[in-house]
């Protein structure tokens, strides 16, 4: 599991450990682990073109030292200073003696670029004299960020103004959360974590891999029947939207339930028949319940009635609209909620574009206020547990997901994990997961039914088979 920590908890690890060591260790780390990337990233270092753009803290000195290493194996090394008047002094002296220089402008060319600006404790939008330096950054070089791309927020991924979109970042000690949220996500590229030996706590995110989903995967044994794998309930779909159910019962079958139960109007009942006629028509028992895709106006006693049960209930689209917080802190089974940004926004009271800018605090927000594990879909999918305790992070996502249906599979796919007996945070990140898994198999452009179609395909990618 790649997990993603605070820049306070990762301050004080620094400061803990360099209490420990001698004046400078810890650079040298950083240093060392950086131009061993760089070295990578390069056809050739010797005869190279390096330019290092400096800022006054740390991540200047980091920045410097590494380029000192690359200028001792022959790369030709360029300086440049965010502030000339605040270089940290002992790393200018060995790119100095390395060979390196310090110039007043960036050169016109170069093969790589180390963006050392601002560290992870830069805040809000770039000075100006930084953000002049990242508009002339060479076209076609490789641009590598130090801890995190200058501009953005290391704790949230926000981006305030200008910023660094870097083709790989190289963090020390931890991943910052800023490097998994967009946007921040998408300005850091290719990520390398180089461990300078820092005892950190608990996470503040964490983003599954191959093996933690493999782990967490309802596998069916000898014993299995369909009802110990799992009854689905879906209300979803109306007159408008019959689609929706069809996607969400293609989402939960495909993903693995042993039944699913379909309640809604006969009509679209009917379309959900003729694409699966495993299909269970009209209420039952159930292990949980999707409620809310395509839903309308329509179904609002069902998705009370759903509401009320004492089993898991997932609450997407037309059914978030309304929700009485109080009501969902009093059920006694988890809640899953699965907006969008623009549904986010509605429950939270706040404008899209508040949301869309901080991720992180808005599915927190949402996960506190409801008492409910909170999912905001989008380019990065953040999981909130309705507790304490670190916010999940989908690593698998795609822009080829954004496509009208995708959230009716998503929930189809989650509501079979919520039967199949997962947890509401686990159930939320593996459906996500295998959700982008089977949208990058498929390929794009795509369309919903498509991913639906590839999920048992990611599914055996995951488990290995």
């Amino acid at each position: 599991m790649r997990t993603a920590y605070s820049v306070e908890t990762v301050r004080a690890a620094e400061r803990e450990l360099m209490a420990r060591l001698p004046e400078g260790t810890l650079m040298r780390r950083a240093a060392a682990g950086l131009a061993a990337v760089c070295v990578r990233l390069l056809p050739r270092v010797y005869g190279a073109g390096v330019v290092l753009l400096v800022g006054p803290g740390d991540n200047g000195g980091d920045t410097l030292f590494a380029g000192a290493k690359l200028a001792r194996r022959g790369a030709g090394v360029t300086a440049v200073a965010m502030d000339p008047a605040r270089v940290h002094a002992g790393g200018l002296a060995a790119l100095r003696a390395a060979g390196g220089r310090l110039e007043g402008a960036v050169p016109e060319r170069a093969d790589l670029v180390l963006d050392g600006l601002v560290g992870i404790g830069g805040r809000g939008a770039l000075r100006p004299a930084a953000a002049a330096l990242v508009e002339r950054i060479p076209a076609g070089a490789v641009v590598v960020a130090v801890d995190l791309p200058s501009g953005v927020d290391a704790d949230t991924g926000e981006v305030a103004g200008a910023a660094v979109t870097a083709d790989v970042t190289v963090t020390f000690g931890a991943y910052k959360p800023g490097l998994l949220i967009d946007p921040g996500a998408s300005r850091a590229g290719a990520l390398h974590l180089v461990d300078i030996g820092l005892d950190l706590g608990t996470p503040e995110m964490e983003a599954l891999q191959h093996a933690d989903v493999a782990g967490l995967l309802p596998e069916p044994t000898a014993t299995s029947d369909k009802y110990r794998r799992g009854v689905l309930g879906i209300v979803a779909g109306s007159a408008r939207y019959p689609g929706a159910a069809v996607l969400a019962v293609a989402g939960a079958l495909r993903g693995g339930a042993g039944a699913v139960r379909y309640v809604g109007p006969p009509a679209v009942a009917d379309a959900v028949l003729a694409r699966y006629p495993e299909t269970l028509i009209g209420a039952g028992r159930v292990q949980a319940w999707v409620v809310g895709p395509g839903l309308g106006d329509e179904g609002g006693p069902e998705a009370r009635e759903a509401l009320s049960q004492p089993v898991p209930v997932l609450v997407d689209a037309d059914g978030l609209r309304g929700l009485d917080p109080a009501e969902l802190r009093a059920r006694a089974a988890p809640t899953l909620l699965t907006p969008h940004a623009g549904e986010a926004a509605a429950l939270l009271g706040l404008s899209r574009e508040t949301v869309e800018a901080g991720r992180l605090e808005a599915v927190r927000a949402l996960a506190e206020r409801y008492g409910a594990v909170a999912l905001l879909k989008g380019s990065t999918t953040l999981i909130a547990p309705a507790g304490p305790g670190a916010v999940r992070v989908n690593p698998t996502g795609t822009p080829w997901l954004a496509t009208a249906g995708s959230g009716d599979v998503l929930s189809g796919l989650a509501g079979s994990l919520l039967a199949a007996g997962l947890p509401a945070v686990d159930a939320g990140a593996v459906a996500a997961y295998l959700h982008g898994l089977a949208a990058r198999l498929t390929g794009g452009p795509l369309l919903a039914h498509q991913v639906a179609e590839a999920l048992p395909r990611a599914w055996r990618d995951v488990a290995g088979r």
